[in-house]
Parts: C-alpha cells; sequence; structure tokens
C-alpha cells in the first residue's frame, strides 16, 4: 500500500524549531557523521528526491521514511541558500571526526612552542574552511577577503597561544592546559566576523514569511554574526575546559606514566565524546531561520517594508549561517 504524500512538507522542520530541545533534535539528525561516508551517488539522488518532493513528483511507491532520509543527507551536505554540494571537510557533520582530532592534538601538544604553533594553524585553517562553508552564502566573499580573514584568525590564535603559554610558564599545570581553548576563544572572535566582514558591510538578506527578498540589513548581520560566535566558543567550550582537568588527575595515575604514548589517542577519543554532544547542542541554541523584529532594523530599511507591506509584516527572516 502506497504512503498518502499529499499532505507531506519536505521542507516543514520535523521537530519545533522555536524550542531549544527541538533544534537540538534537528541538529543532532543532520550533523551525524556518518552522512560524512555516504558516497556522492546516494547524495545526488537525495537531492534529486528533495527537489521532486518540493514539485510534488516523487516516484510512485516512495514511503515516507526514504524522503526524511534524503532530507537528512540533503540538509547535511548541501548549503540552505544555494543549494550546492559543501565540501566535507567545511560540513558541520564533520566537525566530530575533524574537531576531535584537532582538539585531542592540540590539548595534548601544548607544551612546546612549535607544537603550539602548528596545531593552532591547522585548528585555524579548518575553522577558515567550516565559516565559509557555513556562511550566508547571498553575501559573496572574494579571494582577498578570505585570505585576510584566515591570516588574522591565525596571528590571532597563534599570538594568543603563545603569549598565554609565556605568562603561564609559572603557573599551575592545569593553567597551561586552558590556554589552548583561550586561543581558540579569541580567534573565533575574529575569524567568523572577518570570513563574513561583506554581510556586515552590505547587510545580510532578509526575506518576508513567504520568502520573498525584502533588502538588506547590517543590524541583521550583526545579530547573525554574534550568535554564530557565540555557539562557536560554546561548542569548544566544556571539552577544552574539563578535558584538561579530566587528563590532569589520569596523569597522576601510575599506570597511567606507563601508557604516555596513549595520551595523545585518549585525548582524542574523549573530546569526540564531548563533541558528539555539543556539536548538535552548540548549532542548537539559536534558530538558523532568524526572527528579527522590523522594528530593529534599519530606519531606511523600515520604511521600505512599511511602505509594500503596512503593518501586516511584523517581523523579517533571514539565514544566520552556522
Amino acid at each position: 500500500m502506497e504512503a498518502d504524500l499529499s499532505g507531506f512538507n519536505i521542507d516543514a522542520p520535523r521537530w519545533d524549531q522555536r524550542t531549544f530541545l527541538g533544534r537540538v533534535k534537528h541538529f543532532l539528525n543532520i550533523t551525524d557523521p556518518r552522512t560524512v561516508f555516504v558516497s556522492e551517488r546516494e547524495l545526488d539522488w537525495a537531492k534529486v528526491m528533495v527537489e521532486k518532493s518540493r514539485m510534488g513528483v516523487v516516484p510512485p511507491g516512495t514511503q515516507v521514511e526514504q524522503l526524511l532520509y534524503a532530507k537528512k543527507l540533503y540538509d547535511s551536505a548541501f548549503h540552505p541558500d544555494t543549494g550546492e554540494k559543501m565540501n566535507v571537510i567545511g560540513r558541520m557533520s564533520f566537525q566530530l571526526p575533524g574537531g576531535m582530532i584537532i582538539t585531542g592534538f592540540m590539548l595534548q601538544f601544548y607544551r612546546t612552542m612549535p607544537a603550539v604553533i602548528f596545531w593552532q594553524w591547522v585548528n585555524q585553517s579548518f575553522n577558515a574552511l567550516v565559516n565559509y562553508t557555513n556562511r550566508n552564502a547571498a553575501s559573496p566573499t572574494s579571494v582577498r577577503q578570505m585570505a585576510l580573514s584566515y591570516f588574522t584568525a591565525t596571528t590571532t590564535a597563534v599570538a594568543t597561544a603563545v603569549g598565554m603559554n609565556m605568562l603561564t610558564k609559572k603557573a599551575p599545570p592545569l593553567v597551561g592546559r586552558w590556554v589552548p581553548f583561550a586561543a581558540v576563544a579569541a580567534a573565533n572572535c575574529v575569524n567568523i566576523p572577518m570570513m563574513r566582514q561583506q554581510e556586515l558591510i552590505k547587510g545580510i538578506c532578509v526575506k518576508d514569511r513567504n520568502e520573498n527578498e525584502i533588502g538588506h540589513s547590517r543590524r541583521a548581520a550583526a545579530i547573525g554574526i554574534t550568535q554564530v560566535v557565540i555557539s562557536r566558543i560554546t561548542m569548544a567550550a566544556p571539552g577544552m575546559i574539563l578535558l584538561p582537568v579530566i587528563m590532569e588527575r589520569l596523569e597522576k595515575l601510575h599506570f597511567m606514566q606507563k601508557v604516555k604514548v596513549l595520551h595523545a589517542p585518549l585525548q582524542v577519543m574523549l573530546s569526540g565524546c564531548f563533541l558528539i554532544f555539543m556539536v548538535p547542542v552548540a548549532c542548537g541554541l539559536f534558530p538558523q531561520k532568524c526572527e528579527l523584529p522590523v522594528s530593529y532594523l534599519e530606519p531606511k530599511l523600515q520604511d521600505t517594508i512599511k511602505a509594500k507591506y503596512g503593518e501586516l509584516e511584523p517581523y523579517v527572516y533571514f539565514n544566520k549561517g552556522l
């Protein structure tokens, strides 16, 4: 018996995006790291199924479960603004495998200056790619802007890490272990705004409730980028703050002192345990589709909206990116 798909809307969220728990469930679904290993052929199939579902022409015999799975793959691998396939490393579903390796090694090799510089550079290279991949694609970013963002964020992270390492040489060992987090937090405050500076300069595209473009707002861009910065720091915080405490105690145990070669793999594994929960939690802190009162927009844009809609459109909507 065929499923009735007449009232099925593939773009309707499965969980209420107005609630924190609903957003966490949504991102737990689309940041599933297993989707990283799905073949290109299957991803292309998912895109075709989503597009056909939007047009109401799905193949006979298609089940709702198939469409939901196709939407999961589509949301994990294709940009919400452009519909283009994102590079694998830049996808949020790659945050677990990529982030756990980099975070684990940053926390393990924090004592020597060459190791600090190398792993901060690796981390910022990874972050720059993720930030570019998950930007609001309505605001194009030039190669020059990307290069400047990358250089500035990397310099900030390395300078923070090196400077704090020098300042904490005489501090308790645990304080030194927290230096990587301070560097990551500082770099996020630079990397994301720099990578998305065009949105701050020209404004981010805002739409009405029916997805019709209204104009561009710098205030909306500032809100969206601030929320992304908070989310990224929150994503890293538990692992990079609590894991040093755990390792500090574990390394004092007699058997751990005998297997020092396993310390780095252990930190990588524990970093993954934190990230598997923190990626969807951090992404779910704020809605991806933001709602903003018209009264908060620039006066000129407010006048445009009121002239077109009157008082019938009290809010505008925009994709803040991830």
